[in-house]
């Protein structure tokens, strides 16, 4: 859904609901999945550093 060209908000935002509407559902996360499993790893943390 490409809204670029549309320059009313309102306008814009009709266009998106209804391609949201219209897409099919998102399969539900397997179970055993871990929420951040896509996220990158870290090997090593020195103390007092930020994570990322």
């Amino acid at each position: 859904m490409n809204t670029k060209n549309l320059t009313d908000k309102l306008e814009r935002k009709k266009v998106k609901r209804a391609a949201r509407k219209k897409a099919a559902p998102k399969a539900k996360r397997p179970a055993g999945t871990a929420r951040g499993s896509m996220k990158k790893k870290i090997r090593h943390q020195a103390q007092g550093q930020r994570k990322r």
